[in-house]
């Protein structure tokens, strides 16, 4: 069987869309009743879902620190969410260093020192994956931390970026990522900075720099719609308060299409 043409003459994908194009996000925040925060994030055919629970109290005391909160990440793969034939457990390494990732990117930007003597858990649930994994895990730990009401020092949006040639992807399918170099980025909007880069092969650093800017670009692209996001479940969350407590059973819900998130724009400009 050949293989798919990852980029076609006419610089359009093996899904249709042009290089620097986003895939369909959708955004939902309370999705899930008994948790502290939920979000449920889905970019394209990738969809994960994260809880929150907590800051609470640890169930291993010994396991506390008495100036600030201690982060625990589980992650969980099931067969169902397309990986392959096999579940992984916690005990994975690709699992394990996943939640490593999650942990190592929230720990400089949770106010861990707001919540001393106390635990926050993330939980991490993939229920489809299309690539773009771990983009979407991070996306979704972030709206699933505001939705618990736990202080952030900003934003963290994430996005891959992969190198075809010389044309810079961007939010990687299942295909891409498996045969082209790749990058992963979490970026904090309000000051530009970079809070985790995993970076699968060896890239040129002149294409590396590009591929860099890029991914800054698209993070402030998936700011915005994290923003609409939230807003969106503030303003319902307010409308219940004024009906007694009663929420409505809709969810904030916010889905661009891939048009709306083309970054094909002169990065001069930004």
């Amino acid at each position: 069987m050949s293989r798919p043409e990852l980029l076609s003459a006419h610089k359009f994908r093996s899904d249709g869309r042009r290089p620097k194009e986003l895939r369909d996000i959708s955004l939902s925040l309370g999705t899930h009743g008994h948790a502290d925060g939920s979000a449920l994030v889905s970019h394209g055919l990738t969809t994960v879902l994260v809880t929150v629970h907590g800051p609470r109290e640890a169930k291993v005391r010994g396991n506390t620190l008495f100036d600030r909160a201690v982060l625990s990440v589980n992650v969980d793969v099931p067969v169902f969410s397309g990986n392959g034939t096999t579940k992984r457990g916690r005990g994975d390494k690709r699992t394990m260093e996943f939640a490593a990732n999650i942990k190592s990117t929230f720990e400089p930007i949770i106010q861990t020192q707001l919540y001393p003597r106390s635990q926050i858990d993330i939980f991490v649930q993939v229920l489809q994956q299309d690539g773009g994994l771990l983009q979407a895990a991070i996306n979704a730990t972030t709206l699933a931390l505001i939705d618990a009401g736990i202080a952030l020092t900003d934003f963290v949006c994430s996005i891959t970026c992969a190198l075809h040639d010389t044309v810079t992807l961007l939010d990687l399918t299942n295909v891409e990522e498996s045969d082209l170099p790749n990058l992963t980025a979490a970026v904090l909007p309000r000051s530009g900075n970079i809070t985790l880069l995993t970076l699968e092969t060896r890239i040129h650093v002149d294409r590396f720099e590009e591929m860099f800017r890029m991914a800054g670009a698209a993070g402030k692209v998936i700011h915005a719609e994290m923003l609409r996001a939230v807003q969106t479940r503030t303003e319902r969350l307010v409308k219940a308060m004024g009906k007694g407590g009663l929420q409505e059973p809709s969810v904030a819900v916010v889905k661009p299409t891939a048009k709306d998130l083309d970054l094909d724009v002169d990065m001069e400009d930004i």
